[in-house]
């Protein structure tokens, strides 16, 4: 998996858009950001998840996803190591991000 291909899955949902937070690129829907590129590295993606779903996607893929450092990885937030990612499983992983992020209409 490849940053761009990253960017093409984030933006391929309802409504995302793509802004820039901390110098890197992010990804929002209804204003609020799902998933970011560029941290810690160019080589990583991150996607907000919720504690619980963090858990299982580094319990099934340790090798792809780890918690984010700090307090944001305690609330779920979530690093994908974008060379070992399959594609299918980012796109989970960001759908899912995208779902906790988006408005309930």
């Amino acid at each position: 998996m490849t940053a761009e291909d990253f960017r093409n899955i984030a933006l391929s949902f309802p409504e995302s858009v793509e802004h820039e937070h901390m110098h890197h690129p992010d990804f929002r829907v209804g204003g609020k950001i799902f998933a970011t590129l560029g941290y810690p590295d160019d080589t990583h993606g991150m996607v907000k998840l919720t504690p619980e779903q963090q858990h299982d996607y580094i319990r099934s893929e340790p090798t792809v996803f780890a918690p984010s450092k700090g307090a944001w990885g305690l609330r779920g937030s979530t690093i994908v190591k974008l060379k070992l990612a399959k594609k299918a499983t980012v796109r989970k992983a960001l759908t899912a991000a995208w779902r906790n992020a988006a408005p309930l209409r």
